[in-house]
């Protein structure tokens, strides 16, 4: 009598078990129409959900990259001495050219700064803008830089002695170049002008100033470096000429500035600190190469003796530099209205 009853209960629970579970399925059925809009709103939900937590990441590593870059540049003067090596380099290899030191801008990325400045020449009195250079850097190395000039007769964009209208006396490139006397004679009285002058004979920068008497400025001089009289074969590079203001560049942020060396003193100064990052003032420059751990010794052994110079005056007198038995080679270079005061 007991097994029956177990047995009816057994059955009574599990029909009752049976009935609760149809219950269940029936109540929680989901038509599969709607289980995929389910599932296509979890996706969505979870790409979003990715999508912010991915935006969120960059807003905090643009941040932290920009602060990361500016102190790379900031901590050890990095961008000023970068800045340094631009300008510097302008003076030394290019011949009657200065800039304005306060006008530089930089822009810095990340990890990248460029630099903006404008380059002046003085022709006649005046100091003409002869274009814009932009120097891109990534970390500290220099790209080549672009330049936008404003000249009449640029010197090319990759210079040599063969091109740069500065000929060392005993060189093997200026002894085929034609002066340009008869271009000269044919500019109007009423102008001022820009002429390269390379000499027959080195000589201390005072005394070929004094050559050249005082109606005309000296405003560049080019410096004899042990290279410039020797073929490509020879020097084993392909040099530029180099030299230094002779001018007094009463500007307060002018190297040139003359408040505590002389501009030759200067040059030299210039010319080491250049070459403990030659490669970045090479890039700088026109020239191939600088080869400035080879021109040191020999400036520092001979002294600074010059073969040319860069000079500005009324084309009038130019023309009388002709009478000087000293000039081997005259190359004109700009030429502007009237401004000599």
């Amino acid at each position: 009598m007991d097994k029956e009853q177990n047995q009816n209960d057994k059955e009574l629970y599990q029909s009752f078990l049976n009935e609760s579970m149809q219950d269940y399925e029936k109540s929680n059925m989901v038509p599969e129409k709607d289980q995929k809009k389910l599932i296509k709103a979890g996706r969505n939900h979870a790409l979003q959900t990715n999508i912010m937590i991915s935006l969120a990441i960059l807003l905090l590593i643009v941040p932290v990259l920009t602060l990361s870059s500016y102190l790379y540049y900031a901590i050890g003067g990095k961008a000023n001495h970068l800045i340094d090596i631009a300008t510097k380099t302008i003076y030394v290899t290019e011949p009657n050219m200065s800039l304005e030191e306060m006008e530089v801008e930089e822009d810095i990325g990340f990890f990248t700064m460029n630099l903006y400045f404008d380059v002046f020449k003085r022709i006649g009195k005046e100091d003409y803008n002869a274009g814009e250079y932009s120097v891109s850097f990534a970390l500290d190395n220099a790209n080549l830089p672009d330049r936008n000039m404003n000249l009449e007769r640029p010197l090319p964009i990759t210079g040599d002695m063969e091109t740069d209208m500065l000929y060392h006396p005993n060189g093997p490139h200026g002894k085929t170049v034609n002066s340009d006397w008869e271009i000269l004679d044919h500019l109007p009285d009423g102008t001022v002008g820009e002429i390269y002058l390379s000499m027959n004979q080195l000589m201390k920068p005072e005394e070929l100033e004094n050559q050249l008497g005082k109606n005309v400025e000296v405003r560049w001089v080019a410096v004899d470096t042990g290279l410039e009289d020797k073929n490509l074969y020879e020097a084993g590079y392909s040099v530029t000429p180099i030299g230094y203001p002779l001018q007094v560049d009463t500007t307060t942020w002018s190297p040139f500035n003359g408040r505590e060396k002389s501009n030759e003193e200067v040059f030299l100064a210039i010319i080491k600190f250049l070459a403990k990052d030659e490669k970045t003032a090479e890039k700088i420059s026109r020239a191939r190469s600088l080869a400035l751990k080879e021109r040191i010794p020999y400036i520092e052994k001979n002294g600074v003796q010059v073969y040319g110079a860069v000079v500005t005056g009324p084309t009038p007198e130019l023309r009388k530099l002709k009478d000087i038995d000293l000039i081997n080679v005259m190359k004109v270079g700009e030429v502007r209205l009237w401004n000599w005061k």
